[in-house]
């Protein structure tokens, strides 16, 4: 017989009766409310097109880096999940065999996040009322199967289902944002936004950084092999993203550096990138001067500023070569926020008008660095506790290091920064339930009242993310 699937309706909240009633009181009233996602890299094609997803495999397991990097870490090969190669080798195809393969590797995930969000996957879009296992593996993907295929499921319905009021995803300089073009024409109320992100145009150890000029060049007319030219091309292309509806940028540094050259200075340095003679430390120094040059941008432009530092990408050298990027494998790095963030906050901090949230991968940062200056600059807001920390444990942690330095509105809510579409609603569900969780600790505390407990329940929930994304 197999095992049940219960969701319980107390999960996440503390364990002592009198904290756990506050802390579900304070849900209740945070429960219903729409989700706001403002950074993620769901696919737009979905929502332009609005065709069935293919299958359950294809929906729920090779989109996300969560599931298939647990499943490597026990030695289960990429290909066997579906995962493409780059030099086009064979895969496993079949769907049906790579979800037999993830339902008996479904134990690995006991105890973290994937399995929190799976299971509300399971039981709350699909009904499920037994685990998953190998011997429910061909239930679970019949029944999901035959769901994928009913109007309920398309990807703009369940915008709607899923009470998604704005959901935002991530394309580089060199998209033509045709998808969302596509969105717009066909007259649908959702809301599907982009923001935009550099790096393969800013980074010059980007694979084909060279060629992504020359591209950045064509698309904007612009002479992107001059400094003045490179960042007018930048300045076409972020109010190409703007008026399809972007309200943020995002930028995936591998630290926080900046830098405040000039200008000659930076045609020199630029002269150094676009020639290919660039060194690591130019490499370095180039990004740190182009997230002064980001932030400068958005003062006068208005796009909200995102910085996610910290990741060492791609680590290991054989899957990166064999299937790319965002392949499970990037893993945090100590990162410095204080000193590397110095240049540009001299010149923008108190810039009216200018948000510049940040994100770390670093959890000593946050009581050293990251609450002590949110505390201060008017133009930093603190991203959620990010990727490796958007668990329980994570989120706890976050409240309770940022909160006394930074307070709660120097913070901008939650983003689930997820490619899993389905997964959007459990990850917020889980937000909402730790943040009530820490909240409902204050009160019974006697260290907050619970009608301001509930009011930032609500700010934390949904006013403090549409506010910082102006959205």
């Amino acid at each position: 017989m197999s095992a049940p699937l219960h969701l319980h309706p107390d999960r996440l909240f503390p364990a002592e009766p009198a904290t756990r009633s506050i802390a579900r009181r304070l849900y209740d009233e945070v429960a219903g409310l729409p989700i706001i996602s403002p950074h993620g890299h769901t696919d737009p094609s979905w929502f332009a097109g609005d065709e069935p997803f293919p299958d359950p495999a294809n929906l729920l397991i090779v989109p996300d880096h969560y599931v298939f990097r647990m499943l490597h870490s026990q030695g289960v090969p990429l290909e066997t999940l579906g995962i493409a190669r780059r030099d086009g080798g064979r895969v496993e195809r079949d769907p049906r065999t790579i979800w037999r393969l993830f339902a008996a590797h479904y134990h690995l995930f006991r105890g973290t996040p994937s399995r929190i969000w799976l299971d509300w996957v399971f039981a709350e879009l699909f009904g499920f009322e037994e685990r998953l296992s190998p011997e429910t593996a061909d239930l679970y993907y019949d029944r999901i199967d035959e769901a994928l295929a009913t109007p309920a499921f398309r990807p703009r319905a369940l915008m709607d289902r899923l009470n998604i009021e704005v959901l935002t995803t991530t394309e580089n300089p060199l998209d033509s944002l045709q998808h969302h073009q596509a969105i717009r024409d066909s007259g649908w109320p959702g809301r599907v936004l982009t923001a935009y992100r550099p790096d393969p145009v800013i980074d010059p150890e980007f694979e084909g950084f060279q060629d992504n000029l020359d591209g950045l060049g064509a698309l904007t007319g612009k002479d992107t092999r001059t400094w003045a030219g490179y960042l007018d091309a930048h300045r076409d292309r972020r109010a190409f993203f703007k008026d399809l509806g972007a309200t943020s940028t995002d930028h995936g540094h591998p630290t926080a550096r900046t830098a405040d050259l000039s200008t000659a200075e930076a045609e020199a340095l630029f002269t150094r990138v676009a020639g290919g003679t660039a060194s690591s430390a130019d490499a370095e120094l180039f990004r740190a001067q182009m997230l002064t040059e980001m932030a400068r941008m958005s003062v006068d432009d208005g796009l909200v500023m995102q910085l996610h530092p910290g990741s060492f990408r791609n680590h290991h050298a054989r899957t990166f070569a064999d299937f790319g990027r965002d392949k499970g494998a990037d893993i945090p790095m100590q990162t410095g926020y204080v000193e590397g963030l110095k240049p540009l906050l001299d010149r923008f901090g108190d810039a009216q008008g200018f948000t510049f949230i940040l994100f770390t991968l670093d959890e000593t940062a946050y009581s050293r660095e990251l609450a002590p200056l949110a505390g201060f600059y008017p133009c930093l807001r603190l991203g959620p506790a990010w990727w490796f920390h958007d668990s329980p444990e994570g989120m706890m942690r976050f409240r309770e290091q940022t909160t006394e330095t930074a307070g709660f509105y120097n913070m901008v809510g939650f983003n689930d920064d997820t490619r899993a579409f389905l997964s959007i609603p459990a990850r917020h569900d889980v937000a909402r339930r730790i943040d009530c969780a820490f909240l409902a600790r204050l009160v019974a505390e006697h260290r907050l009242d619970e009608d301001e407990a509930t009011e930032l329940a609500h700010d934390l929930t949904y006013r403090l993310v549409k506010e910082a994304y102006r959205l």
